[in-house]
């Protein structure tokens, strides 16, 4: 990557593999989400039970709107899993930031 962030981004090789063939997103593009300072962060409270875990939702580097599951963990980010945002949660998105929908 060529643009710093705030905080350490990582993931495990394995995960990411399988999640480009599951949802064609690479770990490397959904990092680039927590660049859009317009990225929308929630609590998700139904995956939390062992660890902290969150979801963000915003524009990556290919201008995509992405749904990235993540887990905060001593100062970095951990991506969980990472997919293209359904219909809803990119309009929910766009008001957000004052876009238009598509």
């Amino acid at each position: 990557m060529d643009k710093p962030f705030e905080y350490q981004v990582e993931w495990d090789p394995a995960k990411a593999a399988a999640n480009v063939k599951k949802h064609r997103v690479t770990f490397e593009e959904a990092a680039s989400l927590f660049l859009d300072p317009s990225a929308l962060t929630f609590w998700d409270p139904d995956h939390s039970e062992q660890e902290d875990r969150e979801i963000t939702i915003g524009r990556s580097a290919r201008r995509r709107v992405l749904f990235v599951a993540h887990a905060p963990r001593d100062g970095r980010v951990r991506i969980i899993s990472a997919r293209r945002a359904t219909r809803q949660e990119r309009k929910q998105y766009e008001e957000a930031v004052g876009e238009a929908t598509q």
